[in-house]
């Protein structure tokens, strides 16, 4: 199939390359010239395991082009999907200012039949907004579909979340579309559900603000664990083992941060309130993953007593291991309230250190965990990459002037690392 792929982001970095895997001929179109530029001299603007690799291997076979001109896309294409960003404004309530424009863009290219695809995370009725748009700027009357096939990625795992998906939503108003979007993705041998638009776009949301309640919910039964002298770890891994419960996303730390969890967790109390509804519970989860950090920073100041005049090491910067994407990250907040009382600050992460030179001032960025480590009064861990979990333990014990470890992931076994002669505190341990 032909398809335009709208927007450049993370989502739709991913879904054109991986559709053009399935080989499909793939449009892949941005308003950022720059951007654009950076794509078709090879280098790809994002940090995602696999993805490097598919982007290249579909360029030379032909099947993924860049553009920065909808009308090419659009004209080029059967099936179009819009991948555009949708921030928060600030009431907490989605932009979809670029969507609108998409959508009209797309109304003025069409030439015969498209499907058009919301891929973008949107709030619900957001579909009869892009349906209602494209039929007024639609001059010639052309025949549409539109379709809301949200997406699931998970930022570190993104690639192989799209070619193993759990499931694939696709709401529509029509058989032929239906039959369309089955054709497309059945290579990929997953579940296939057909919903109508409303419900399609409302699952996505429920489902990333039901993965942030449980973390919300570990990280409030980590207080408790730590209150009554009890193991997070046993006590989840306890939990995670009722089939009815699972064992993902309970995993206590330093609250959840990214583009989507922070984003759609408050846009969802938006749209529930715009539908006459105070959903009590996400406001809640919204309040603990702001405590959540607040805890922490105590925590590293407990333990410290002063940090005034500290030189305090911080391993992992991006919100999770295996992206580089530091949007809401929970070492921001840590960072700049320790610096705000006194401490200098050294960092390092694999990969988002080139992202957190722009929003960090005074910040000493280090080739590795050991000169991070090197003349600190303690270190911190706010990201959970594998190489901090294999550093060399003794090595960073002589480094560090003071063997104190806080630790925000849980990454080490709390008898091993008094064993090894460090002062460890991590979360509801």
């Amino acid at each position: 199939m032909k398809i335009c792929i709208i927007g450049t982001g993370y989502v739709g970095l991913v879904t054109g390359p991986c559709l053009a895997e399935l080989g499909n001929v793939i449009t892949c179109v941005d308003n950022n010239e720059d951007k654009i530029k950076q794509l078709k001299e090879g280098v790809i603007p994002i940090y995602e395991p696999g993805l490097d690799e598919i982007i290249h291997r579909n360029v030379e076979q032909g099947r993924i082009s860049f553009t920065t001109s909808i009308e090419e896309g659009v004209k080029k294409s059967d099936i179009i999907f819009i991948a555009v960003s949708t921030p928060p404004k600030p009431n907490g309530q989605a932009d979809l200012s670029s969507v609108a424009n998409v959508a009209q863009q797309v109304a003025y290219s069409m030439d015969s039949y498209k499907v058009i695809v919301d891929k973008s995370t949107v709030p619900v009725k957001t579909g009869e907004k892009v349906a209602e748009t494209i039929k007024r700027y639609n001059k010639h009357n052309i025949d549409f579909d539109v379709v809301s096939n949200p997406e699931f990625l998970r930022e570190g795992s993104a690639v192989m979340d799209f070619m193993h998906p759990d499931r694939i939503v696709i709401g529509v108003t029509s058989q032929r579309a239906a039959k369309i979007m089955t054709e497309l993705y059945e290579p990929l041998g997953a579940q296939i559900m057909i919903t109508n638009i409303k419900s399609a776009e409302i699952i996505k949301h429920a489902s990333n603000s039901f993965l942030a309640m449980k973390i919300s919910f570990a990280n409030e039964l980590a207080s408790v664990c730590e209150l009554a002298g009890a193991d997070i770890e046993e006590v989840v891994a306890g939990m995670g083992s009722d089939s009815r419960i699972g064992r993902a996303f309970l995993n206590a730390g330093i609250g959840y941060g990214g583009s989507c969890f922070p984003k759609d967790v408050s846009a969802f109390i938006r749209i529930a309130e715009d539908l006459g509804h105070d959903f009590h519970i996400l406001k809640e989860v919204e309040r603990i993953n702001r405590e959540q950090r607040e805890r922490f920073i105590k925590k590293i100041e407990d333990t410290l007593w002063v940090v005034k005049d500290k030189q305090i090491g911080i391993l992992g910067l991006a919100f999770k291991p295996n992206t580089d994407d530091m949007r809401s990250a929970p070492s921001i907040d840590i960072i700049n309230h320790l610096q705000a009382e006194g401490a200098s600050i050294r960092a390092y992460d694999p990969e988002a250190m080139k992202v957190a030179e722009k929003l960090l001032e005074d910040v000493m960025f280090c080739k590795d965990p050991y000169e991070v480590a090197d003349g600190s009064d303690a270190l911190v861990i706010c990201t959970e990459w594998d190489e901090f979990k294999n550093i060399d333990l003794e090595r960073i014990r002589k480094l560090l002037t003071h063997p104190i470890i806080i630790d925000g992931r849980n990454i080490f076994v709390p008898g091993d690392m008094d064993r090894n002669g460090f002062l460890y505190k991590s979360i509801g341990r």
